[in-house]
């Protein structure tokens, strides 16, 4: 039997001033081609579906389309919440979905939802378990309730049937494996200490675990317990992964193979360093797609008039610009002088100093403006 893992879709997310729409659509019709390539048994989503709990019409839309897709194509759907999604919002007209074969579990519940295929080998019980947190899981176990992350999900798979056959799990959680902490990069939240892990070993009853919340694709304790990761790079820290679609293949012995289809985004993210003149020359500008998301480093220790109108010019989706000179290495050596702060250098002055830095330029007169709206609203006079 045969599934596409996906996880981490975060439909709607905007990255800096930029939307993912349109890429995230591109990515999706290549998710498509797969689908009508590979002709899998099921597609598993593992989450983070959406980027905010209250999703973007766009975002709503987007996921209408690659699902009726999918329907159309008579494709099974496991589909599960993770932390960034609102499980009531994405349990909206589930049982009608249901009837067309996507099953949507966004909040946890006893039952497990459990979607059962058959193959040649018999039948394959794919189980959905939607982001929880022990607090959750404590409130259906009154007595012995859990203590942390791990206990809370091995309790909610405690409520499972004895296995008598092949059996997949879909779950969105910080999976660890003894201690070690999987590959994450910059645009995920996870654990500070530790304090939400869960152990790779709860999951040891399944053949394979699709799971979701890091992005980058990479097995956890064994093969067959795996992050799908995000279908995009949302952060520059993932400039050098790359991003796809894990296919697994699940024989009549409970044996797995994994596979990995790479995609093709609409815009890459890269970065790029060294002095403007040399980044706004043909010879780099022309050595890769003018349109990508890029992060740059201006090394030039002479001011600069309009940097990022330059490099605009040349690179449209600029996202990021930040300078690595003598000038900003002492900057951040020694930080604001006492001199500084007796001048009254307060929060609104330093709010505008993080803008220009993150922004390349000072807020214009309608930020200011907005500034000045929120400051007052929240009582800026008395900080």
């Amino acid at each position: 039997m045969k599934f596409i893992h996906l996880s981490d879709l975060h439909l709607g997310k905007r990255v800096g001033e930029f939307s993912m729409t349109e890429d995230q659509a591109h990515a999706l019709r290549q998710v498509l081609a797969v689908v009508d390539e590979e002709k899998p048994d099921a597609v598993l989503l593992a989450g983070d579906v959406y980027d905010k709990g209250v999703p973007s019409l766009e975002a709503v839309r987007l996921l209408d389309y690659f699902l009726t897709e999918l329907v159309k194509r008579r494709v099974p759907v496991a589909v599960i919440s993770g932390n960034h999604d609102s499980p009531d919002r994405l349990e909206f007209l589930s049982q009608v979905l249901r009837d067309r074969g996507v099953l949507i579990a966004g909040t946890p519940c006893l039952p497990l939802q459990t979607l059962t295929l058959n193959d040649e080998h018999g039948p394959v019980d794919i189980v959905l378990l939607p982001f929880i947190k022990p607090a959750l899981v404590r409130s259906l176990f009154s007595e012995d309730p859990p203590a942390d992350y791990s206990g809370a999900v091995a309790r909610m798979l405690s409520t499972l049937p004895p296995k008598t056959g092949r059996r997949v799990l879909v779950a969105h959680q910080f999976v660890t494996a003894a201690g070690q902490q999987p590959l994450a990069s910059d645009s995920e939240t996870v654990s500070i200490g530790g304090v939400d892990n869960v152990d790779a070993s709860v999951f040891d009853g399944f053949d394979y675990v699709a799971l979701g919340h890091i992005h980058r694709p990479q097995p956890m304790g064994r093969e067959t317990v795996r992050y799908g990761g995000s279908l995009l790079k949302y952060s520059f820290s993932e400039a050098e992964q790359q991003k796809g679609v894990t296919i697994a293949e699940l024989h009549a012995d409970g044996a797995c193979t994994i596979r990995f289809t790479p995609l093709v985004p609409l815009h890459d993210m890269r970065e790029l360093r060294g002095p403007l003149h040399a980044l706004l020359s043909p010879e780099i500008a022309d050595a890769g797609d003018k349109s990508d998301y890029l992060s740059v480093t201006l090394t030039d220790e002479e001011e600069l008039l309009d940097p990022i109108g330059s490099l605009r010019a040349v690179y449209p989706n600029l996202m990021k610009l930040q300078y690595d000179n003598r000038r900003t290495a002492a900057e951040g050596a020694e930080g604001l002088t006492q001199e500084e702060l007796d001048a009254g250098t307060g929060p609104r002055e330093l709010f505008c100093e993080f803008f220009e830095k993150q922004n390349g330029a000072a807020p214009d007169a309608e930020q200011e403006r907005l500034l000045e709206e929120i400051w007052d609203r929240i009582g800026g006079d008395k900080l």
